[in-house]
């Protein structure tokens, strides 16, 4: 590969392209065949969409239709946003890009910083209504004088700025060896550019697109676009569409492959922590699709390419973010045993639990849950639970026979606590404790360490 990183750039726009290629190692544990990420964060604006930003801005300028100082106007996801600004900013040209609110602040905040001016749009409309985005935007550039539309989902300029850059790169950095490219769809050029290229090197390369679950683009390809699916939300940004775009040239693609929020989120985070390769939902999506190809595949012999969209410093309040993981149902809640809980209610120091002889009277267990105010007790005989007493059930025995007061325990106690392993899920226990069974007892080396009532995990799970 030519060592550009040696010379000295007039501007930014010169950095873009050329990423590196980068093997992935360790998500691909078990696999034969090799696969690759093209890291396309690598780019000035941190993500694939910078390729198309220069390219739509001047074939706009040799057809005449921008003219200087004048705007462009965009229904973007956000990227492209990044990379059309970039080139305004160097050119002179305003900015003015409409985004699903579905999108991350971060996107919103970014193309700001670059002065562009951003309208936020609904998501849960249909692509055809006044305020879905691309509508907005479309409407906004007439409106607007000196206004052009950049019209990503049907610039050709998309797709050719792909099969000019991204496809040679590919072929040029596996020597020729991919067998298999994949990538997404948001408006297609990536896989339209790319797929042309490649095919025209080989026509064997297979190029497979990585759709999200909701997204009608699997199906339509399915049907040979016989059918005209319906579309359903997804959280996955930049990729998938509720339309056919225009720039995405179905005939080069060989396969399609659905992959859910849930799964790309999760192979987002394993690229991350495992390859140090900070990315979006978007490439964990593709690469989740990539390693399902690669996996099938089985032949070291064989090259799967997959595209690293952009970064996931776009996506810290969302993907990164484990607490919008599980409001969103897209994280496994984390495994609480019952020994860290009691831990917790003991400040992490071991304790003991309060208990009572069956000899004791009941005048006396009354006092001692006074005193620790709790409002039940295990009746303990040595390091055996033998029975429980609570204050509701002896008050009111009590208030019926004054005599009880001074009779032993074991005269008015109620069945013994369940006893439980401290190594126990929190979520295991759950279905034990009940209004007739309030509290279980936490056993571990044969000794009680703890007990857990109803009220501790409910605690816990408000907090959770």
């Amino acid at each position: 590969m030519t060592r550009h990183d040696l010379k000295v750039y007039d501007t930014v726009l010169e950095t873009v392209g050329w990423t590196p290629l980068i093997r992935l190692n360790r998500v691909t544990k078990g696999i034969a065949t090799p696969v690759f990420g093209k890291a396309e964060f690598f780019n000035p604006g941190g993500s694939v969409k910078d390729r198309i930003g220069l390219p739509i801005i001047e074939a706009a300028e040799r057809d005449g239709s921008l003219k200087p100082g004048g705007t462009i106007v965009e229904g973007t996801s956000g990227n492209t946003g990044v990379g059309l600004a970039i080139a305004a900013v160097l050119k002179g040209y305003k900015c003015i890009f409409t985004m699903p609110d579905k999108m991350s602040q971060e996107k919103v905040r970014l193309l700001k910083a670059f002065g562009a001016e951003v309208i936020i749009t609904p998501t849960a409309v249909p692509p055809d209504h006044p305020d879905s985005y691309t509508m907005m935007a479309k409407r906004i550039a007439a409106e607007t004088p000196n206004a052009i539309l950049a019209n990503q989902f049907y610039n050709q300029a998309n797709p050719d700025a792909h099969y000019a850059t991204t496809g040679p790169e590919l072929w040029e950095q596996t020597e020729g060896k991919i067998t298999h490219f994949v990538g997404g769809a948001g408006t297609g050029g990536t896989l339209t550019g790319v797929g042309r290229y490649l095919k025209s090197k080989n026509p064997k390369i297979q190029i497979v697109g990585a759709d999200p679950t909701g997204s009608i683009l699997t199906e339509y390809w399915r049907s040979q676009g016989t059918s005209k699916p319906e579309g359903a939300p997804y959280k996955v940004e930049g990729i998938g569409q509720d339309k056919i775009p225009g720039t995405l040239d179905m005939s080069l693609i060989d396969e399609f492959q659905t992959v859910s929020d849930r799964d790309a989120f999760a192979m987002a985070r394993r690229l991350t922590r495992e390859e140090g390769l900070f990315v979006g939902g978007s490439a964990g999506l593709i690469a989740h699709a990539a390693l399902n190809v690669a996996r099938r595949v089985n032949d070291p012999n064989a090259l799967v390419v997959t595209i690293l969209c952009d970064t996931g410093e776009r996506y810290l309040s969302k993907v990164y973010n484990d607490e919008w993981l599980r409001e969103n149902q897209m994280l496994e809640p984390e495994r609480v045993t019952l020994s860290q809980l009691v831990e917790g209610k003991q400040d992490g120091a071991p304790g003991t639990v309060v208990g009572v002889a069956p000899t004791a009277t009941v005048r006396q267990a009354m006092r001692m849950m006074s005193l620790h105010n709790v409002s039940q007790l295990p009746v303990m005989e040595g390091a055996n639970c033998v029975g429980s007493v609570s204050e509701s059930a002896l008050s009111a025995k009590a208030l019926d026979e004054v005599k009880l007061l001074d009779k032993p325990v074991s005269d008015a106690m109620d069945s013994p606590f369940p006893v439980v392993g401290a190594d126990q899920p929190l979520d295991a226990v759950v279905k034990l404790l009940s209004k007739s069974n309030p509290a279980v007892l936490v056993r571990h080396d044969a000794q009680i360490v703890g007990i857990v009532t109803r009220s501790d995990m409910l605690h816990h799970l408000m907090a959770r």
